[in-house]
């Protein structure tokens, strides 16, 4: 019997695909998972520490650790209307962006890459827990902030306005959906049993997708303050046909984000392996 630590966010999307693998409702032979829930960008640093052995992390992140991690197949958290929003309070949002203080949720998430990719000389960035940023813009300790997961769903609600859709000038400018996260094995595992974890992710998604009723008491249980509505439409807005499986078109947009990030100097290279499989 084989113990893999897995690490991923206690987010409605990841809880519900990561159910079945966790609690034994697909068949993951002499592999067994023990998880480790954390926040996005603690993944990240995490994941840059190396002591994981499979984990979510952002795209943004692991092109930095390709010397450690390998990208799975499935997973990921990757598609088109999904990115971060820029938002302001409503007698802020004509301030440039280029000369706010913005709140992000962590220096090495996607949402800072696609803030940066917007706009390339907004530096006065402060990280913050992605759930503490709308009461930061709130109460004036920054002008601005990037939000990601729930909060694009409930900004409006607290009188915040939105400045720009991230992913969307992404779309706009590039033609390929918007990376945002996806699930990496640590490389030090030996190649067979990164294929099979492979497929048993890509299995565990598939459940999820075909037996929800299923997933929810798994999903509730860590996303108590969220109303059932928002939980799901957490789920339907970042668990999709690429989360089943990359395809052509996902690799696309990664391999695209990968150039991207080595044509600005934000990486050295882009020689290392980035997927398991080729």
């Amino acid at each position: 019997m084989t113990t893999y630590t897995l690490g991923f966010s206690p987010c409605p999307n990841d809880t519900f695909i990561f159910d079945a693998l966790v609690h034994g409702k697909i068949d993951t032979g002499d592999m067994r998972f023990e998880p480790v829930l954390l926040d996005v960008e603690e993944l990240n640093q995490r994941a840059a520490e190396g002591d994981l052995d499979i984990t979510k992390l952002s795209f943004n992140a692991l092109m930095h650790l390709t010397d450690k991690y390998r990208l799975l197949n499935s997973g990921t958290a990757l598609g088109r209307g999904v990115g971060p929003l820029l938002i302001a309070r409503k007698e802020t949002e004509g301030l440039d962006p280029q000369k706010a203080r913005i709140a992000i949720p962590g220096v090495r998430t996607t949402a800072n890459f696609l803030m940066g990719f917007a706009y390339p000389e907004a530096k006065n960035k402060v990280p913050m827990l992605f759930s503490d940023i709308e009461d930061a813009v709130l109460n004036g300790e920054v002008d601005m902030g990037v939000i990601i997961h729930e909060n694009r769903f409930t900004y409006a609600e607290k009188g915040l306005a939105k400045v720009r859709d991230l992913g969307e000038f992404w779309e706009a400018e590039t033609r390929h959906a918007i990376p945002l996260g996806g699930i990496a094995v640590n490389s030090r595992i030996e190649p067979q049993a990164q294929k099979e974890i492979e497929e048993m992710l890509r299995l565990s998604v598939e459940f999820a997708r075909n037996n929800p009723e299923q997933t929810e008491e798994y999903v509730r249980c860590h996303a108590q303050k969220m109303e059932r509505e928002v939980m799901y439409r957490h789920i339907d807005l970042y668990v999709n046909d690429y989360t089943v499986t990359l395809g052509e078109n996902g690799r696309a947009a990664v391999d695209f984000m990968r150039a991207e990030m080595l044509r600005q100097g934000l990486i050295d290279s882009a020689d290392t392996p980035l997927y398991v499989s080729a």
